[in-house]
C-alpha cells in the first residue's frame, strides 16, 4: 500500500452528516498543510515532548556512591524506580496505582474541559504521525503532489523518493524505540553498547518491535488508529457536556453555503464558501461542519484553515472555532451565548479528585519510612513441642533498609511472658537480639520464638514483634500468631 495514495471514494448514501466511513479499506487521508496559532501549538508540543523523551534519560543526579546517577531510571535489575531524589522500591507499587489514577482523572478533566485534545495535541500517535507527515511533505510535497505521486506509475524515481520516506520513517521509529530503552538503563553506557553492537539481543528486539509498532502505526496505520482503534474515541461523548470546548462550525452564520462570489458580496447567503480547506486539512478525513463526530480529535487545524480563508475575503473569524455547544445553540437561537464556563461542578468535581490524590501522594512520599519488615509465621509445622513443655514458633523475618547505609536493629517480642528469641546464625534464648541490615538490602532472618507452658493461653494467641533502630530509636511493631496446642 502506498503512503502517499489518495483516499478511496466512498459512495455518499453510505456516509451520514460527513463522518469519516465506519472502515477505510484502501488509502488514508492526506491532511494539507496549514498555518496557524494551533498548528503552532502543535509544532511547539512536539518538539517538547519528542525533546523529553529523548533528552531526559541522560540528566543526572547525585545519590551518593554506589548509586545510579541517572536522574529518571526505571532499574529492573535492582528492582528500582528513580525519579531525581525519589526511590521506588517494589513494596511500594501503590505510588504507581497513585499515577495511574491521577493520569485517568487528568484525562477526563482535559475531556471536559477541551474534548479530545489530548489527542490532538499530546498522544503519541498524533505526535509521530504529524512527525511522519511532515517527513512526507519535506520528499514528496504538499497534500496535491502527494496525492499525484501516488497516482504515478513505478518508476525508479519514484521508488528512490519512496524510498528515501521508508528510510527517514526508520530512522525516527529507531529514534523512538532507543528513547524507550534508555529510561531503562544508564543512557550513556547503553547508547555506547548498541553502537559498538555490544548491547544485548534483548535490547535490539525490544527497540525493533517498540520501533516497528511506531513504523506500522504512525506511517500506514495513522488516523485508523484514532478512529477505529482507539477505544476514547467510543466513549468520548460521555465526558462531554453542553460547555465542553470543541471543534464547532457556527451552520447559523456559514449557511446556506455556496461558491465564493467574484464581487464578494455575502448578502444573502452564508460565508461558508464550500472550497473544503477545514476537510483537507483535517488529519482524519472529517467534515466538520456536520457536527462533532468521533473521528474528531480536536486538533483545531480546520480553524486555521477556514480563519486563513476568512482573513481573505475581510469576513471575521471563527466561523469553525473552539466552543461550547451552549454558545452555538445560544447564538443560532440570537441569544446572549454564556461564555465559556470553565468552573462548573464536573470540573470542580475532577480539580478536587486530583487535589486529593496528589495531597495524599505527596504526604506519602514526605512522610515514607526508610524501613519496612514482612513477618511470616511457618506453617510447617505449626508449633513444636519442647522437652520442658514449652512451644517454640518459627518465623521468617524480613527487614527492608531503604538507605545506603547499614543498620543495626534490637529486636524483643511483647504479649507473651518468659518468651525467647533464637536467631539462625545469631543469638538464641534471649530476650532481645540485635540484627544487622547492609545499606539499601532486604535482611532476611529465620527466628524461633520460645514459650512457656505457663504463658500459653490459647491455641492461637498474639505476639507483637518490636524491631527498634539503634541508632535513632525509631520503632516499628508487627503483630503475628503464635500457634500452642489445644487448651
Amino acid at each position: 500500500m502506498s503512503t502517499v495514495s489518495e483516499p478511496e471514494t466512498v459512495p455518499t448514501s453510505t456516509i451520514h452528516k460527513g463522518e469519516v466511513p465506519f472502515y477505510r479499506e484502501k488509502g488514508q487521508a492526506q491532511p494539507r498543510s496549514v498555518k496557524g496559532i494551533f498548528r503552532s501549538i502543535k509544532w511547539w508540543l512536539m518538539i517538547i515532548l519528542l525533546g523529553w523523551w529523548h533528552l531526559a534519560p541522560f540528566m543526572r543526579w547525585d545519590r551518593g556512591p554506589g548509586a545510579p546517577d541517572q536522574a529518571i531510571l526505571i532499574d529492573m535489575a535492582g528492582r528500582r524506580a528513580y525519579f531525581f531524589n525519589i526511590e521506588i522500591w517494589p513494596q511500594e507499587v501503590y505510588y504507581v496505582t497513585g499515577l495511574l489514577l491521577i493520569a485517568a482523572i487528568s484525562l477526563f478533566l482535559m475531556s471536559a474541559l477541551a474534548g479530545r485534545v489530548w489527542c490532538g495535541f499530546l498522544c503519541w500517535q498524533t505526535v509521530y504521525t504529524d512527525l511522519f507527515q511532515k517527513i512526507e511533505h519535506w520528499v514528496l510535497g504538499d497534500r496535491n503532489a502527494r496525492i499525484a505521486f501516488g497516482r504515478q506509475p513505478m518508476t525508479a524515481g519514484k521508488a528512490a523518493r519512496q524510498g528515501l520516506v521508508y528510510l527517514l520513517w526508520a530512522v525516527v521509529s529507531f529514534l523512538c524505540g532507543l528513547g524507550l530503552v534508555l529510561w531503562f538503563g544508564d543512557a550513556f553506557v547503553i547508547v555506547r553498547e548498541i553502537f559498538t553492537l555490544q548491547a544485548a539481543p534483548a535490547t535490539y528486539l525490544f527497540i525493533g518491535v517498540i520501533g516497528g509498532f511506531c513504523f506500522l502505526l504512525a506511517g500506514f496505520a495513522r488516523e485508523r488508529v484514532c478512529v477505529y482503534m482507539c477505544p476514547y474515541s467510543r466513549f468520548q461523548s460521555a465526558m462531554l457536556d453542553e460547555h465542553s470546548l470543541i471543534v464547532s462550525y457556527e451552520a447559523w452564520r456559514g449557511e446556506p453555503r455556496a461558491p465564493a462570489p467574484k464581487d464578494r458580496n455575502f448578502e444573502g447567503r452564508g460565508h461558508c464558501i464550500d472550497c473544503k480547506l477545514c476537510v483537507q486539512s483535517c488529519p482524519t478525513g472529517v467534515d466538520i461542519r456536520f457536527g462533532n463526530q468521533l473521528a474528531c480529535i480536536g486538533c483545531g487545524l480546520c480553524i486555521d484553515a477556514c480563519d486563513a480563508v476568512m482573513d481573505k475575503f475581510g469576513l471575521p473569524r471563527g466561523l469553525i472555532s473552539l466552543d461550547s455547544s451552549a454558545n452555538q445553540e445560544a447564538r443560532n437561537a440570537g441569544a446572549t451565548p454564556p461564555g465559556k464556563r470553565i468552573v462548573r461542578p464536573r470540573t470542580i468535581l475532577y480539580m478536587a479528585i486530583l487535589t486529593i490524590v496528589g495531597t495524599v501522594m505527596l504526604t506519602a512520599l514526605l512522610n515514607r519510612s526508610t524501613i519496612e519488615v514482612n513477618v511470616l509465621h511457618e506453617r510447617s509445622p505449626l508449633f513444636v513441642q519442647l522437652s520442658d513443655g514449652g512451644v517454640r514458633n518459627g518465623y521468617s523475618y524480613k527487614i527492608l533498609n531503604m538507605i545506603r547505609e547499614d543498620r543495626t536493629y534490637i529486636l524483643t517480642t511483647q504479649g507473651i511472658d518468659g518468651a525467647t528469641i533464637d536467631v539462625v546464625g545469631g543469638d538464641s534464648n534471649a530476650t532481645q537480639t540485635e540484627l544487622e541490615v547492609e545499606g539499601d538490602t532486604v535482611g532476611t532472618f529465620r527466628i524461633f520464638v520460645s514459650a512457656p507452658d505457663s504463658s500459653l493461653k490459647s491455641a492461637r494467641q498474639p505476639v507483637v514483634f518490636v524491631l527498634t533502630e539503634k541508632s535513632t530509636g525509631q520503632v516499628i511493631r508487627n503483630e503475628s500468631m503464635f500457634a500452642a496446642p489445644d487448651r
